[in-house]
């Protein structure tokens, strides 16, 4: 697909992020819009702005793309008024750090709900009208760089992002045959709200030492509008793996063809975390006492 102009493209979690960015810059291609969103007013906010620059919006509903049955009533609204659509972008997701022993099974059940069903219902819904319609397309899955390594208390995160990475790779060749792209985006930071709201779990985010990790964290942090460049890039070339910055493409590559040096840093991340979590907890104690 080598222009987005005229294309009809739905693009969930397109109230605020890489969602937004990504909706605003395919409006500039050409696209015309299909979005969603939970957050009814970011979902407003980016219409407008869409609207404002000369994009056309065809449909846009808030609605929890964990929820099946919305999902598939949209769809159906879509398909009904604009037929089968030519680009979907999975993009929306949340996400919660923590070790096992902090996690709770709603952190565990929020990003399998979200991160990895949400983006199942969306393909479910409108994927099969696209084989149907035979105009080929593409899919676009927003994994992250915890779907590629195994980065310290992401294991819940990375559980719906592998899963995302997995579910990308089959359907990379299954659609194959009907002209259907998929690109799996692997983000590492990105300055989105997401960033500064994730729950640590078992962590206070305000102890100054948590804030100099976080900090550090955010220097390495790409602009949305950034992401949003790589993914068009990706659509345009039918890329597989979208990277958005080098240190997850040499982490990656290390992870797969020397994996002690891979093994060690990930382990002296894991040292790290750990010892943060256990000031925590000695300092806690000591206060209880």
């Amino acid at each position: 697909m080598k222009s987005l102009t005229g294309r009809k493209c739905v693009i969930t979690g397109a109230a605020s992020g890489i969602g937004r960015a990504t909706a605003l810059a395919a409006g500039r291609s050409g696209a015309r819009l299909l979005l969603t969103d939970i957050n009814a007013d970011g979902l407003a906010e980016t219409v407008a702005l869409a609207t404002e620059q000369g994009s056309e919006v065809l449909d846009a509903r808030p609605m929890d793309l964990s929820d099946h049955a919305a999902v598939s009533t949209w769809a159906d609204a879509v398909h009904a008024e604009h037929g089968s659509v030519d680009v979907v972008m999975n993009i929306a997701g949340i996400s919660a750090w923590g070790t096992v022993e902090n996690l709770q099974h709603r952190h565990w059940k929020a990003m399998i709900d979200v991160n990895l069903m949400g983006p199942i219902n969306v393909i479910e819904n409108f994927l099969p009208e696209m084989v149907r319609a035979g105009r080929g397309g593409q899919l676009v899955n927003v994994s992250s760089a915890a779907g590629l390594l195994a980065l310290p208390w992401h294991a819940a995160y990375s559980a719906s992002k592998f899963g995302l990475r997995g579910l990308s790779e089959v359907l990379r060749f299954d659609l194959a045959r009907h002209k259907i792209g998929v690109s799996l985006v692997v983000p590492g930071a990105v300055r989105t709200p997401l960033m500064n709201t994730v729950e640590i779990v078992g962590l206070d985010r305000e102890d100054p030492a948590v804030q100099k990790l976080t900090d550090r964290f955010g220097r390495h942090a790409v602009s949305p509008e950034h992401v949003a460049k790589c993914i068009l890039a990706g659509i345009r070339h039918n890329r597989f793996v979208v990277y958005t910055s080098p240190d997850i493409r040499v982490g990656y590559f290390f992870a797969r063809v020397f994996p002690w040096p891979y093994e060690f840093t990930m382990r002296q991340a894991n040292n790290l975390f750990s010892r943060l979590l256990e000031r925590q907890q000695a300092k806690s104690a000591s206060l209880a006492a």
